[in-house]
């Protein structure tokens, strides 16, 4: 996922001159940040995201206490990732000169199918241009990706299993949003941070030429 730094703290946060003052929250209790920003931290290592829209209590903890909550998460090799106009946040594994951070936060392993979905999901993001959700069908995107069933090795059964399991494991990361009318999802924006456009480059052509060879192959 790429990083847009940015400084969100409010006028009286934390600015790392000195540990604030704050009541304990338990006996013995040596933290130095405020309980909803210990909440947000929390969050934010936990993951998948924060989002503004849907976590309020903890965005607004976040915004007040950025560069503090930014320091935490750097001891931990942990490198926060804010983006104000699209209302999300996350963490990722820093990359230190040396290259030895420690892996702190659970990767998520793609698939094919998975990788193919987030690319098309993201797709219709950027095709919105930013204005307002995005909601997309699931028949139709199963149509869409029907494309890819030979590049995925699979009969029609196995590639409907393949696709519902890539479905699921979206929804579970908050990538896909269920909504009020059945079999319709909102594409989460945070999505649009997580491909760089030479990434994505990258796997459309990879993507491209396993099309192209199971066309050749055909008889």
């Amino acid at each position: 996922m790429t990083e847009l730094d940015t400084t969100l703290a409010a006028p009286g946060a934390y600015d790392g001159a000195g540990p604030p003052a704050v009541e304990p929250l338990w006996d013995g209790d040596p933290g130095t940040l405020r309980e909803d920003s210990r909440r947000a931290l929390t969050a934010l290592v936990k993951g998948p995201y924060v989002s503004a829209e849907r976590h309020s209590a903890i965005w607004r903890a976040l915004v007040a206490d950025t560069p503090a909550i930014r320091s935490r998460l750097a001891d931990l090799f942990l490198d926060l990732v804010v983006d104000p106009a699209l209302g999300v946040a996350f963490v990722r594994g820093a990359q230190t000169d040396a290259g030895t951070a420690p892996q702190v936060v659970r990767t998520l392993p793609l698939t094919f199918i998975d990788t193919v979905l987030l690319l098309h999901l993201r797709g219709e993001l950027v095709r919105s241009g930013g204005a307002g959700r995005v909601i997309v069908g699931r028949d139709e995107v199963f149509e869409h990706l029907h494309a890819y069933r030979a590049a995925a090795s699979t009969d029609e059964a196995g590639f409907a299993k393949r696709i519902n399991a890539s479905w699921t494991k979206l929804e579970k990361q908050n990538i896909l949003l269920a909504t009020s009318t059945t079999g319709r999802y909102e594409v989460s924006p945070v999505l649009r941070l997580i491909f760089g456009p030479e990434e994505i480059a990258a796997v459309r052509a990879e993507y491209s030429r396993l099309l192209d060879d199971d066309a050749e192959g055909r008889p």
